[in-house]
């Protein structure tokens, strides 16, 4: 009868008053329980894009001191540039926490959470490339529009806060392979990532047209009842269309974020205290403003390190490292604590790490490129990433790379693998958590990926 009564506007009136009551499950941003009991709510990704150097950061590796100016005996891997001598690393290694887990000294903030720190020392991509890997680690595929882990995620369990996107990316910028990272590609638009430039400060430049200076709230319901009246007779000749109902979707999110996202984004909000034990750089601020989404029910939320490829340390790797870790361990180490004092520890999956590591022999410089020299090039053979939080084992790490650190030999891990872990701490079975597309019941992980158990708590 509503449906066709007033041209259907009664029915989305309606569809408003129970979703604000939380009463109607149909919305596609409903909170849905996972198929098992997930360890983990939340994720925070920590992206280090650009790719960290696993024998400088988290893989230690003395064995390349012993062959400094040397050919490494196992030879070089292939990787994009050319590359020589071994280079051993330019930072001591710490042994830190009850564990004794070894992290570089770039890293002071995150090694006094070492006993709650699993890193994977056995990461291995498939291309040493950066618009090729970014996508792996982030849709599962390199190459085809697959939809992001973020937005699997929200497909399957929803968002506890409907005035708020369930995925959202900041970056001061763009990444490489830039929207690509958070698509939702064949899933349904209202999936997708939210990304948000953090160059900017304030909530109303953060999110461009937050603020509706031009009606009033109420006069703006009235324009996109009307709007979504017309939207869903359009979608009644094109049945089955999901680019309309995500539209629609996106419309109705847009209008609630208006409060919402004004008072989550405004750290300003945050005692002095920790504003001060987060600190005043950008990747500082990304990190706190990640605490309060998850704090607001936000699923997931990615924290790129800078524009572009700030890891990509082809030359001066010392000086290079150093200045990047400066900019992003206090953060880390603030947002660790922070959980913890929250009671948010024990319900997020926080992430750290690149899309691949980098060679432990130096990268030969080009001729005439300023400042060339004592560098890495890319190398996917194995790298780190390190998890904390819901669900893993702290103190440990697993797997290893050989002894210089090039290839991952003992218990490697594919990106898949780890696809597969974080949907399992998430309550689900990465063969399960499936969508029909073009006649094929496609994945996240494609069809690969085992569970990495010894890591999980």
């Amino acid at each position: 009868m509503l449906s066709e009564l007033g041209t259907g506007l009664g029915s989305l009136g309606l569809v408003g008053l129970l979703g604000d009551a939380r009463m109607l499950a149909s919305s596609p941003l409903s909170a849905r329980p996972a198929p098992f009991r997930p360890r983990a709510k939340h994720i925070i990704h920590i992206y280090l894009n650009g790719g960290p150097s696993q024998v400088d950061t988290f893989d230690p590796k003395p064995m390349l001191a012993r062959y400094t100016g040397k050919t490494i005996p196992t030879g070089n891997l292939s990787t994009e540039r050319q590359t020589g001598s071994a280079l051993p690393s330019p930072f001591k290694f710490n042994r830190c926490g009850r564990s004794g887990l070894e992290i570089s000294e770039i890293f002071p903030g995150l090694s006094r959470h070492a006993d709650d720190l699993c890193v994977i020392r056995s990461m291995h991509a498939n291309t040493p490339n950066h618009e090729q890997s970014m996508r792996l680690m982030n849709c599962g595929d390199e190459r085809l529009a697959r939809p992001s882990y973020g937005a699997w995620i929200t497909y399957g369990m929803g968002t506890e806060n409907q005035n708020l996107p369930a995925f959202i990316a900041m970056c001061p910028g763009l990444p490489v392979a830039d929207v690509s990272n958070w698509r939702s590609a064949f899933l349904p638009g209202i999936y997708q990532g939210t990304h948000i430039d953090t160059r900017k400060e304030k909530p109303e430049e953060l999110i461009e047209n937050i603020v509706n200076r031009s009606v009033t709230p109420t006069a703006q319901r009235r324009q996109l009842d009307l709007l979504a009246g017309f939207n869903a007779a359009h979608q009644q000749v094109r049945s089955g269309d999901p680019d309309i109902e995500a539209r629609i979707q996106s419309f109705e999110l847009a209008y609630r974020m208006q409060l919402a996202a004004t008072d989550a984004f405004d750290i300003s909000r945050e005692s002095q205290n920790i504003r001060d034990l987060y600190g005043s750089s950008v990747q500082s601020r990304q990190l706190l403003i990640a605490r309060r989404l998850i704090e607001r029910g936000v699923r997931v939320v990615q924290c790129y390190h800078g524009d572009v490829q700030p890891w990509d340390s082809h030359n001066l790797i010392e000086k290079e490292h150093r200045r990047l870790a400066g900019q992003v361990d206090p953060g880390i180490g603030a947002l660790l604590d922070d959980l913890k004092q929250r009671g948010l520890f024990d319900e997020t999956l926080v992430i750290i790490g690149g899309e691949f590591g980098r060679t432990p022999a130096v990268e030969v410089p080009t001729p005439g490129t300023p400042g060339g020299g004592l560098g890495r090039d890319h190398n996917h053979w194995g790298f780190s990433v390190v998890l904390a939080g819901s669900g893993v084992r702290g103190g440990m790490a697993y797997g290893a790379t050989d002894d210089f650190g090039y290839r991952a030999v003992q218990n490697p891990v594919h990106i898949h693998d780890l696809h597969a872990t974080v949907l399992h701490l998430m309550g689900f079975d990465h063969e399960k958590l499936t969508y029909r597309h073009a006649g094929r019941d496609f994945r996240l992980t494609d069809v690969s990926g085992e569970i990495i158990r010894p890591i999980l708590a």
